[in-house]
């Protein structure tokens, strides 16, 4: 089904980039290695023998020419974001083919909208930012339980990582975010982002198994309140964490992640539960899963897929859930992760008290 298609992986021998490689290799799509490190590059290619790489630099349209050529997708695993992605978003529209990356950082994504929206459309190619566990998936839940909404009221995404080590590509990406940001927060309220100096509210939210209730941080923003209100209406979206992993991710002495299978996934697990509110009644939906650098690997990869296959006809810049079925996507990975959607019916569902808080 995937014979005769290439699709480029830029920051390959990256902590995700590998898991992004093993898994193309694993759907019979050929991956093609890529990354500004040389070295790296090589060392990691000699564990994958018969696959071509390709070392390219951002500064370096000629070489990023290069590494695109012939293939028939990108997929960017490389950060930080805010250096990499428009450089080979550019090079992807030359060679006029798809480019998605993995993207966690709210301000590259944004940009990533704003400045490439017109020019993908214009050129017929698509552009995927963000299609990770941070910003796809959640972007996937949300719009699976909308259903026939055609807007919400609320949008919440609670995250239930159960620890977070973060890669050193996550440290780096979060101190770009938060020197682009003056070291300030973000929320999404009315319809646009707000700059907070204050705080983050602490509250506890009702997860269901195997988690129950968890202290969580509220407004820890991640960058679902680009994704999801890139094609959903609704004007309030916030992301929780649970109050364990946001300490992990903040320490600088938490340590990378360790492999505990033969995947390389580390022992993490999360739970996401979403839950999305319109006037008096409210959806949920909820996926459970381990690590979340290796779940990143089958929903990218099954992105490309659904593209390559010509599973979608859209161009331009757009969000996951609005370039694919997101029930059957979801449904797609069942694999590597867990989903179900329910209608808990009125506003005073499990999460209600939870989510007055948020907004308190």
């Amino acid at each position: 089904m995937n014979a005769g298609h290439t699709v480029a992986v830029f920051g390959a021998y990256g902590h995700t980039g590998r898991f992004v490689v093993a898994e193309l290799q694993d759907r019979g799509i050929v991956p093609l290695l890529s990354g500004r490190d040389e070295e790296k590059l090589r060392t990691f290619a000699k564990s994958r023998p018969g696959v071509e790489a390709r070392a390219a630099s951002v500064e370096d349209a000629a070489s990023l020419d290069r590494a695109l050529s012939g293939v028939d997708a990108v997929i960017n695993c490389a950060g930080p974001f805010a250096t990499t992605a428009a450089p080979v978003i550019e090079a992807a529209l030359r060679a006029r083919i798809p480019y998605v990356d993995v993207a966690a950082e709210i301000e590259a994504n944004l940009d990533t909208f704003a400045r490439f929206g017109e020019r993908a459309q214009a050129a017929g190619s698509l552009v995927i930012p963000a299609m990770a566990f941070f910003g796809g998936l959640g972007d996937l839940l949300v719009t699976a339980a909308m259903d026939d909404w055609e807007q919400a009221d609320e949008a919440h995404i609670a995250y239930g990582l159960d620890s977070w080590n973060p890669t050193p590509g996550t440290r780096v990406a979060g101190a770009v975010s938060r020197q682009r940001r003056d070291g300030r927060r973000l929320r999404y309220r009315n319809a646009r982002l707000e700059y907070r100096d204050d705080a983050a509210p602490t509250m506890t939210w009702p997860f269901p198994e195997p988690l129950s209730a968890r202290k969580v941080v509220g407004e820890f923003t991640m960058t679902d309140v680009v994704t999801v209100p890139s094609h959903l209406s609704i004007p309030e979206v916030c992301t929780y964490m649970t109050a364990e992993a946001a300490r992990d991710v903040a320490s600088p002495d938490t340590p990378a992640p360790t492999s505990v299978d033969t995947r390389g996934r580390s022992a993490q697990t999360f739970l996401v539960d979403v839950v999305v509110r319109s006037g008096g009644e409210e959806r949920r939906a909820v996926a459970r899963g381990q690590d979340i650098y290796a779940v990143t690997a089958p929903l990218v990869v099954e992105a490309v897929q659904r593209i390559l296959m010509g599973g979608t006809t859209a161009v331009g810049v757009a969000s996951a859930g609005a370039v694919f079925d997101a029930p059957g996507f979801l449904r797609a990975l069942s694999a590597h992760l867990t989903s179900e959607l329910s209608d808990t019916g009125t506003a005073n569902g499990p999460a209600a008290g939870a989510v007055a808080a948020a907004w308190a």
